[in-house]
């Protein structure tokens, strides 16, 4: 019986675009957050990862990173933090559940306040291009002995984004392509799935990901 197909390593690079737009308090991030195209918001709430120099997992949403650097709103902060982008496909409800913690917000705080002139808000739209690394792996053993080498826009790719095209169990690629070794893989799909991807940078996920890989039983290898 043929095995899986082998799995394609990709990389990908983004290109950003400024919108033109800005915000400097929070009336006006509201107002912004109701007019951004689907795709600026998505740029904001979680490809922070993507950018050069980037590898700070304080907090993925730009938005939360603004609310605590610039607006020195540590409440606010956490509550934009605490929204998880991966875990729906609508992004009008992920418009809306921002929309309701901003408004929420200005509701308790009747924050008026703005940040200084150089310190605003200053809006994105972005495209991932996925570019072909040529690298296969026919083995469990042989894509873990990969990961170490991966640059960081394949972990992106395939253990970050991979989350909003499976669905709906919403697991990363690696672990999609695991499931057709059936229960040989099973331990290393749940060592994978305790990888906090909200958590880590892509640096420090890539490290981890390899562990669990290095862990892998000698029949399945």
């Amino acid at each position: 019986m043929p095995g899986p197909e082998p799995f394609r390593i990709l990389d990908c690079a983004l290109i950003a675009i400024a919108l033109g737009k800005t915000a400097q308090n929070l009336r006006e991030l509201r107002d912004r957050i109701l007019e951004l195209p689907p795709s600026s918001l998505w740029h904001h709430l979680f490809e922070t990862l993507l950018r050069p120099g980037f590898d700070d997992p304080e907090y993925r949403s730009d938005f939360a990173l603004w609310a605590r650097r610039h607006l020195h709103d540590a409440v606010l902060a956490e509550r934009l933090a605490a929204l998880d982008p991966t875990q729906t496909d609508d992004v009008e409800q992920l418009r809306q559940q921002l929309v309701d913690i901003v408004e929420d917000h200005i509701a308790e705080t009747n924050e008026r306040l703005g940040v200084p002139p150089g310190h605003e808000l200053h809006f994105l739209r972005s495209q991932i291009v996925v570019l072909d690394t040529g690298r296969r792996a026919t083995t469990p053993g042989e894509l873990g002995a990969h990961i170490p080498e991966l640059p960081l826009g394949s972990i992106y790719l395939h253990f970050v984004d991979a989350r909003r095209r499976h669905v709906p169990d919403r697991v990363d690629d690696f672990t999609k392509w695991l499931e057709s070794f059936g229960e040989e893989t099973a331990a290393l799909r749940a060592q994978l799935a305790r990888v906090d991807f909200y958590q880590w940078s892509l640096s420090e996920m890539r490290d981890r990901i390899g562990r669990c890989f290095g862990a892998i039983p000698a029949r399945v290898a």
